[in-house]
Parts: C-alpha cells; structure tokens; sequence
C-alpha cells in the first residue's frame, strides 16, 4: 500500500502544477491557457491514439460525438477557463482550496446515482467545509489590496464553476458510460484527448479571428515560455499524473483514493506559497484544516454506507488521461 500512497502523492504533485501555471502565465488570458494546454494534450492524445483511430473512428454514433464534445468543454476547456480566471484575480490559495471540494460535491450531486450516505450523516463535515469557504472569503477579501473587490469576487465566482462544471462532467460522463459499454474506459478517455484538441483548435481559430483571446494586461508574452509551460503541463498532469493515479487507485482502499486526491490542494497550496516567497496567514491556514477535516470526514462516511456500490467519491482525474497510459480500472465518479 505504501507505493500506492506514494504514487498518489506524485500525481497530486502533478495535478497540482495546473493551479499555479495561469499565476505563473499571468499575461496570458484563460482562454490562451486553456487553449495552448488542451492543444498540447490533444496532440498527444492523436499520437497515442493513431494506431486504432480509425476503427473507433467508425464506432463512433452521434450521440457519442455529443457527448465527447460536452464532455471536453465541461471537464476541460471551460473548466480549465474558469480555473485559469480563479487563480489570476481571486489567487492560487483560494481557488484550490474551492476546487479542492470535488470529493464532497461529486458525492453529493450523485447520491441518487450510488446510493450515498443521507444528508445527515454529512451535516457536521459540510458543516466545517462551509466554515472553511467562509475563512477563504475573508481572507481573499482581507488581503487583496492589489485587486478590486469586484475582481476578487468575480474570481472566487469563476472557482464555484469550475467545481460545479467538472462535478457534472464527473456524473454525466459516468451516466453516460453505463449506458453506453460499447466504449472501453481507456477507448473512451483516449478519444476524450482527442476531441479536446479539436476543440482547443477551433477556439484558438476563432479567437485570432476574433481577437477575443487579448491578455489581462499589458505585460509582454512570451510565447516560447507558454508553449513550454502547456506541453510540460499535458505531459505531467494529463500523462504522468494520471498514470500515476491509476496505479495508486489498485493498490489502496477506496476509503483512502478519495483523501489522496487532498494532495492535490496541498501541493497547488504549497507552489502558491512558493511562488509569493511566504507561508500561509492564519485564515488560510485555518481554511486549509477545515475543509481537509470536511472532505476527509465525508469521504470516510460514504465510504462507510453499507449500500455503497463501491464508487469513489471524485475519481477525477482518471476521465481526462486513463487512455493515455492503458486501461483505467474504474470510470465512474
């Protein structure tokens, strides 16, 4: 079990570079990042993918081409947008103690879906993750001087929808499965890469045609920096990472795969600090232990329903890249 939490902690190590990427890439907008990241993932998608292309290709109903294409823009592109406006006006603290929810949230919008645990059984650790929102509100708001309120606002705002974008990615994409078994999970994760690309694609098109990609600011871009940014980014969150998850997936309990998830909070937490060169001020630390005690404890609760289907709570990232490294073990969030 101990190389099943250590490779859990190298894929939150991972996961946790997409938070501080649009911080580090501050004058280039969402739509840029989101673009060049899912541009770089879906090149490598195709490439992984081109040896059995063509017979998914004509496997293919319209019905599956809808749903990948809502799929790709709820759990990436405008999931990694919304993101992307988080981390650069609310900052990186916030944004991914807010992201960082998934377990809970995905629980709770798919109880009817797996039989979870009553609302009741969750109130106290909703309880502490609601005191937790609160500590990262004051504390955004109490020590954002370089930015407006209404900016803050609009970044704390732009964090909910990501986690409500990617929690009905999480649910639809399950349902979706289940419904559909002519598609393997790692067939389908792979054409998922691919039909985020193609996305990213027209959108990039058309925000040259547009010019609606403009940065935030003024400051000058680097374009070889952003694209070498992106490519690590696909290759080490969307790859690597995810490589990674599968493997500590097998080999721990699900009752521990939710919780591992956390190291992805703590690890964007610990690169933000990083990178403002300063610890963590006292609200931010106690935003941080609430809401790790209120997703932990609602993990360990619906793990231990007794009508529990075996479900994880968020087994997130696995949608977004098992096809990349070989076949997922479970697609079901």
């Amino acid at each position: 079990m101990a190389i099943g939490v250590l490779c859990g902690l190298l894929a939150g190590a991972m996961w946790g570079l997409v938070f501080i990427v649009p911080e580090f890439l501050s004058a280039f907008s969402p739509l840029q990042l989101a673009v060049g990241r899912y541009l770089a993932y879906g090149a490598m998608a195709l490439v992984l993918l081109l040896p059995r292309l063509r017979g998914l290709a004509r496997r293919l109903s319209r019905a599956d081409l809808a749903a990948l294409v809502r799929h790709a823009l709820a759990g990436n592109i405008v999931y990694y947008i919304l993101l992307a406006v988080g981390v650069q006006y609310a900052g990186v603290g916030p944004t991914s103690l807010i992201v960082g929810m998934l377990p809970v949230v995905v629980t709770l919008l798919g109880r009817k879906d797996h039989g979870a645990v009553p609302l009741r059984r969750l109130a106290l650790p909703l309880l502490l993750v609601a005191a937790g929102i609160a500590c990262i509100n004051l504390d955004a708001f109490a020590h954002g001087e370089q930015a407006p309120p209404g900016a803050i606002l609009a970044g704390l705002a732009a964090a909910f929808g990501a986690l409500l974008c990617w929690s009905w990615y999480a649910l639809d994409n399950a349902r979706y499965l289940k419904r559909n078994p002519h598609f393997g999970s790692a067939e389908w994760s792979a054409l998922y890469g691919l039909s985020t690309g193609v996305l990213a694609l027209v959108l990039g098109a058309a925000s040259l045609l547009f010019d609606g990609g403009a940065a935030p600011t003024g400051a000058a871009r680097d374009w070889s920096l952003f694209w070498t940014c992106n490519a690590l980014l696909a290759l080490g969150a969307s790859v690597l990472g995810n490589q990674l998850w599968n493997i500590a997936s097998r080999r721990v309990p699900v009752t521990l795969s939710g919780q591992l998830i956390l190291f992805e909070t703590l690890f964007a937490l610990l690169y933000g600090f990083a990178y403002r060169a300063q610890g963590p001020r006292p609200l931010e630390l106690a935003a941080i232990a609430l809401l790790v005690a209120g997703v932990t404890w609602s993990v360990r609760a619906h793990a231990r329903a007794p009508q529990d289907s075996g479900t994880e709570p968020a087994d997130r990232h696995l949608a977004e890249g098992d096809g990349m490294a070989g076949a997922a073990h479970r697609h079901q969030a």
